[in-house]
């Protein structure tokens, strides 16, 4: 189990201006293993906009290190990091002190940085496309309404009839592109050595998407599991040995790092900032904007890239934990999605069941019936692999096609484990339950009769189940018309139901205590 406290923040102290700087801009291997949110249940999507898993993250770098006093600075490391967190290996004589620096090349950032200084204010015509320019001051700060002043005087951007805009010149010094992390270190002597950095990172995700098809007969399917990679931070991750786990940690911690995945820059009347004389990889994914009226945000969390790749996952155990590892170098690319074929099981047998909950004290009205899908997790049946929980989509041949035919959710499954996935509502198998009058008035009093039905519209047989529940320490349940067995500590009626026809449930019920 691994425990996470945060802390205070480390010292942002820069380095003695004596001190020699050595900057590391590059990784020679590095590797993820993502930590899925441990709030978010099976039946929720990730949300990509607020990724709350985390990643460990391990890179391995070379650098030259002088006699003495030094600042190491490791450029490109995870915006999200944890500097707590953060374990530097193969220094002759350790760290002495650590510092992140996130205050990054942002939206937020850029309009913040820009205060007091001269901008290019840019304006359009928004009927006739004619665009003219003047130098501007920005007077406000980045929350509210955008404030410049011109020759003319103050004014709000983009209030009036023209669409209007601030052009920055440049980026302004002290904001790095990149996320950087420095050290400061005291060796005896020059040398050249092999660092190891490890840190966790928040702003990443990750769940499993299985495809099922059925085959015809519906006895058997092909499965199809992917696992799908969210990376919320502004730094990219190239050919790293990455991996997943599935389960929940026993963590405590005190989160605060609300900000670290998206500096959000918030304007009324229709702020847009444009990026002149800036890296066009800074720009890419950095703003996205929306024409309307009203508030704007500007984040570079509102579309992720989708990729995929295919190749197989593998299993490992991790004390009570799975541990899924990529089998080859995958990249996960900053705000992006991923996805990794993980399993490919052909012809699983499978059953198609139609299930609902009774009252059995007061069965007055419908039940609804839940549409399943069931499996046995075994080898013997086509499966028999630990399945991650995620969401399920079913499809069926439909003429030289298939299908959509249903949508559900997979909790974690261990091998041998039953598998029951609701994928819709069935609108063929209706229940309907209600109270037999009885003729022995006497004994009606401490005892009652009830029937349930369930009706099949379709031209084919369907096998239904019915979990009933009472109160057993109240009552005592006498069938009266089918045997009932148990499942899961409860009184389940099984029955298959023939084509365009029904199958009826007769019960009494005793009250045992008053």
């Amino acid at each position: 189990m691994i425990g996470l406290i945060l802390g205070a923040a480390l010292g942002a102290a820069g380095p003695a201006a004596a001190q020699a700087i050595v900057t590391s801009d590059k990784t020679e291997a590095v590797s993820v293993t993502i930590y899925r949110a441990e709030e978010r249940g099976s039946d929720e999507a990730m949300n990509l906009d607020w990724l709350q898993g985390y990643a460990l993250v391990t890179e391995r770098r070379t650098v030259t290190i002088p006699a003495g006093r030094a600042v190491i600075r490791f450029e490109g490391v995870a915006g999200g990091m944890l500097p707590e967190s953060a374990i530097v290996t193969g220094l002759p004589a350790g760290v002495r002190e650590k510092n992140l620096d996130a205050d990054l090349l942002s939206p937020r950032n850029l309009y913040a940085r820009a205060l007091g200084r001269p901008v290019t204010l840019r304006r359009t015509n928004r009927k006739t496309g004619e665009v003219r320019e003047e130098w501007a001051i920005i007077r406000s700060g980045p929350d509210g309404a955008a404030i410049l002043q011109t020759k003319d005087g103050f004014e709000a951007v983009n209030c009036g009839s023209l669409a209007e805009e601030p052009v920055y010149d440049g980026v302004p010094p002290g904001l790095p592109a990149r996320p950087t992390l420095s050290i400061e270190t005291d060796s005896p002597a020059p040398a050249t050595v092999t660092l190891t950095l490890s840190y966790l990172s928040w702003g990443f995700d990750w769940q499993t998407n299985y495809v099922v098809r059925m085959r015809d007969g519906g006895e058997r399917a092909d499965l199809t599991a992917w696992v799908t990679l969210a990376n919320s931070d502004p730094t990219s991750f190239i050919d790293a040995e990455m991996a997943v786990v599935a389960g929940k940690l026993n963590r405590e911690d005190e989160r605060n790092y609300a900000g670290r995945q998206e500096q959000r820059l918030t304007f009324r009347c229709f702020y847009r900032p444009v990026l002149a004389m800036v890296a066009p990889a800074m720009q890419a994914g950095m703003v996205d904007t929306q024409d309307g009226i009203g508030e704007i945000v500007v984040t570079g969390m509102r579309r992720m890239g989708f990729m995929s790749t295919p190749v197989t996952v593998q299993g490992e155990d991790l004390g009570d934990l799975k541990l899924y590892r990529m089998p080859i170098a995958t990249t996960i690319a900053s705000n992006a999605q991923k996805q990794v074929a993980m399993y490919d099981k052909p012809g699983v047998k499978v059953a198609i069941v139609y299930a609902a909950d009774l009252d059995a004290v007061d069965p007055d009205e419908e039940t609804p019936v839940r549409l399943t899908l069931r499996a046995r997790n075994k080898r013997e049946d086509g499966l028999g692999v630990a399945l991650p929980a995620g969401p399920v989509a079913v499809f069926e041949p439909l003429g030289a096609t298939d299908a959509l035919s249903g949508l559900g959710y997979l909790p974690d499954k261990a091998v041998g484990e039953d598998v029951d996935v609701t994928v819709g509502e069935a609108t063929q198998v209706h229940v309907l339950g209600q109270e037999v009058e009885r003729q022995d008035e006497g004994a009606a009093q401490r005892s009652s009769d009830f029937v349930y039905s369930v009706s099949n519209a379709n031209p084919w047989p369907v096998s239904f189940e019915a979990m009933l529940d009472f109160d057993s320490t109240t009552y005592r349940l006498e069938p009266r018309s089918a045997r009932l067995g148990r499942k899961n500590g409860r009184t389940l009626w099984a029955v298959r139901v023939p084509a365009n026809g029904t199958a009826t449930l007769r019960y009494r019920l005793t009250r045992i205590v008053d």
